[in-house]
């Protein structure tokens, strides 16, 4: 194995697919926070075959790490010494399909150590499209009014005048920079998994500078661009022992590798304020229909591994593909589309829903992917309210049957203890839930999850039906376990 570098990359053979381009003409003209394994599947790859057609030099990208301690300053330092370069395969069964060296990424700074080197970036001319993965919970919104939460700790910090700790701090900060100089604001392009994110976005954007100096929030409204996108790839985390199995079978020792499965879509509008890459030369769709695609991925697709993911945990399963080899689990699935969803969703103009749920189902059952079920519970006080919240409230609305949703918020509650039925503990990720919160959890008392903040914009305790089938899935999955409840409810 050769470590990954500038220096190693003619070592690599044919069966690694390496840049053709010249990086050293590269400038970045992208700032993306957040670089993660998604954006480095999903829109880097995007970006990485533009670089290879003429004219688009200016378009790299510069990766921006916002968050700190010690896996954070790990990734900074792995790439680093791997100069930007990592790889990205995917992953179908028996063996790897294609093993590719991205170069796209140019530079990267870890916000933390280099706060004003961040802002300097984006203050450039040369920056013209800010990108975003910052995962649902990230977005600092009230879950009950939708409004830029101005009363959180780090955004209070910010709006002192002190150094930005957040996103949204930083970007104000910068396009203030810009105005003053004269220059057009860059796009802010969410890539997470929210309705209307773009929209999201500038309420978030518009919402902190306005608390900061009122022209200059009309100045971002009036001429910034907040482009509403869809973008769907599964990508795993890697453990360390994979990585050691890729670097094995590839010769690649990446500090960083990334996985993914070989689907992989991106629907955008085309609304840009500083020019865009032709980002159709890598199969990105730009249409004005992109809040429908967002409803069909986001209700029927991230909807169902929500709803998946928890009794699968419970049921002593820990990757997603096991779930989908239980034959309740797939039927829940099936229910929940037919049932609950289907009706609920206008999909984009010649869009098969049917088709689109059977690749769902495909590409969940995919064992050559191994998704972790804890990489897709994890932050679920924020994802359930993403992508159940429409569902749950048109269900309490038109009296329909909320099986389903009650199934899913129990088995929720139940997974934050933090142990499945079979006694197994696993390790519970909820940034959005406090000590406070956590605290009246552990109580005992099986109503303490529908209180937390995250979940008072659902209004759950306001729904007697809702009630009165939470209360009998809770009874039920107490007395008999995840999987004899389940089979109880499937219809």
């Amino acid at each position: 194995m050769i470590q990954l570098s500038r220096a190693t990359l003619a070592s690599f053979g044919p069966t690694v697919t390496k840049p053709e381009y010249d990086r050293d003409r590269l400038q970045p003209g992208i700032v993306h926070f957040g670089v993660g394994n998604f954006h480095r599947v999903h829109q880097a790859l995007a970006i990485e075959t533009c670089l290879h057609h003429p004219g688009h030099e200016n378009w790299a990208i510069c990766g921006v790490g916002p968050m700190d301690g010690p896996a954070a300053r790990a990734k900074a330092e792995a790439y680093r010494r791997q100069d930007n370069l990592y790889t990205v395969t995917e992953l179908t069964s028996p063996a790897p399909r294609e093993t590719r060296i991205v170069g796209a990424m140019v530079e990267y700074l870890h916000a933390p150590q280099s706060p004003e080197a961040v802002l300097a970036l984006l203050a450039d001319g040369a920056t013209r499209i800010v990108s975003l993965t910052i995962t649902e919970g990230g977005y600092n919104l009230d879950e009950a009014s939708g409004a830029f939460r101005l009363d959180a700790p780090d955004i209070r910090h910010d709006l002192a005048g002190e150094p930005s700790r957040t996103v949204f701090g930083t970007i104000v900060t910068a396009l203030a920079r810009r105005r003053r100089a004269g220059l057009p604001p860059f796009t802010v392009m969410s890539c997470d998994n929210l309705q209307r994110n773009g929209d999201v976005t500038r309420r978030c954007v518009t919402g902190f500078a306005r608390a900061v100096d009122p022209d200059l929030a009309d100045w971002i409204d009036e001429t910034g661009a907040f482009p509403n996108s869809m973008v769907d790839r599964i990508a795993p985390q890697v453990p360390e022992a994979d990585r050691r199995r890729l670097a094995a079978a590839t010769g690649v020792d990446d500090l960083v590798a990334a996985t993914c499965e070989t689907y992989t879509s991106w629907v955008v509008e085309d609304r840009f304020s500083a020019g865009r890459p032709e980002l159709e030369l890598a199969g990105v769709v730009f249409s004005d229909e992109v809040p429908a695609y967002v409803a069909v991925k986001g209700r029927l697709s991230n909807a169902a591994h929500m709803l998946m993911c928890y009794p699968s945990l419970l049921m002593g399963l820990r990757f997603v593909d096991e779930g989908m080899r239980q034959p309740g689990i797939v039927r829940l699935l099936h229910n929940f589309w037919d049932l609950d969803t289907r009706r609920l969703v206008a999909p984009p103009s010649g869009y098969s829903v049917d088709a689109f749920t059977a690749t769902v189902v495909e590409r969940f059952a995919d064992p050559a992917i191994k998704d972790q079920l804890l990489r897709v519970a994890g932050d679920g006080a924020s994802k359930i309210v993403v992508f159940h919240g429409k569902t749950i409230a048109q269900l309490i609305a038109d009296g329909g049957d909320l099986t389903r949703e009650a199934f899913l918020i129990a088995c929720f509650g139940r997974y934050l203890r933090g142990v499945d039925d079979r006694g197994t503990p696993f390790e519970v990720f909820e940034p959005q839930i406090d000590m406070a919160e956590r605290e009246r959890l552990r109580a005992g008392d099986p109503l303490a999850v529908l209180d937390i903040a995250a979940f008072r914009g659902l209004s759950l305790r306001q729904s007697s039906r809702f009630l009165a089938a939470y209360r009998d899935i809770s009874q039920r999955l107490e007395a008999h376990g995840t999987a004899e409840t389940l089979a109880q409810l499937l219809v």
